[in-house]
């Protein structure tokens, strides 16, 4: 069984994998979010056979403790993907160093699905869309994501609450509520529609695109513009670099 890791801006994403991806849990990737960890580790995940650990990181200082964590539960060292795991990966890296992991692992699970060229767009604190072209990672395009664009806005403006992340079925907004839901909801549809029909524009070709992130399915109108939809595109690509290391 192994267990894997995502660590990133705002969660942290456990994965089990025997086969297939059998169950997922998320905590705060702060580092107020130990009590969060105990109760995964002791509730979850406690006597589990997990024979390899893998983890991938963008936040350095919540990485040594889930290490430490991990290796103690388990009695296994684990396997942090760095710079130095790409080398033997189907596409090349042209900036190792100056690519966060989860973007790596995301690009390499896709081209390991389709074999093409393609795309991931990636719904998670920020919005990605990382372009796999002739077996290299051409580039990645960052946005604020949904959750960060509302927060932002709460924050910054007076007697505004938080607001639910829920597409309304009108794009004109009737209330307040639904003025910011529709402005930042059917906004970002058309932003990613845009920017797939431009990338493609560019390239010349119509990429494969795989949705993945934890708020993937919000933008339902979308869910026709995605050749696939894989929750745990991350994890997959985590076990794929894990794997051909281990050769």
């Amino acid at each position: 069984m192994i267990l894997a890791v995502d660590i990133g801006n705002s969660n942290a994403t456990f994965g089990l994998y025997s086969g297939e991806w059998k169950d997922t849990w998320r905590i705060d990737s702060k580092d107020e979010a130990q009590d969060q960890l105990y109760v995964l580790l002791n509730d979850h995940l406690h006597g589990l056979p997990v024979e390899s650990i893998i983890i991938s990181s963008v936040v350095p200082f919540f990485t040594k403790v889930i290490q430490e964590q991990l290796a103690l539960k388990f009695k296994v060292s684990p396997y942090l993907i760095t710079p130095d795991s790409y080398s033997k990966l189907s596409l090349s890296v042209p900036h190792p160093d100056k690519i966060g992991s989860d973007l790596v692992c995301d690009a390499a699970a896709a081209y390991e699905l389709f074999k093409s060229d393609c795309m991931v767009v990636d719904f998670g604190t920020a919005l990605t869309f990382t372009v796999v072209s002739k077996g290299d990672i051409l580039g990645v395009n960052i946005i604020p994501g949904l959750k960060l664009a509302m927060k932002s806005l709460a924050d910054n403006t007076a007697k505004l609450s938080e607001i639910p992340l829920e597409l309304p079925d009108s794009v004109i907004g009737r209330d307040t509520t639904t003025a910011i839901q529709s402005g930042i909801l059917w906004g970002y549809v058309g932003l990613v529609e845009r920017m797939i029909d431009r990338i493609d524009e560019e390239l010349g070709s119509r990429l494969k695109v795989v949705a993945t992130g934890g708020l993937s399915k919000v933008l339902e109108p979308l869910q026709d513009r995605f050749d696939a939809v894989e929750p745990n595109l991350t994890l997959e690509g985590m076990r794929h670099v894990f794997e051909v290391n281990m050769v």
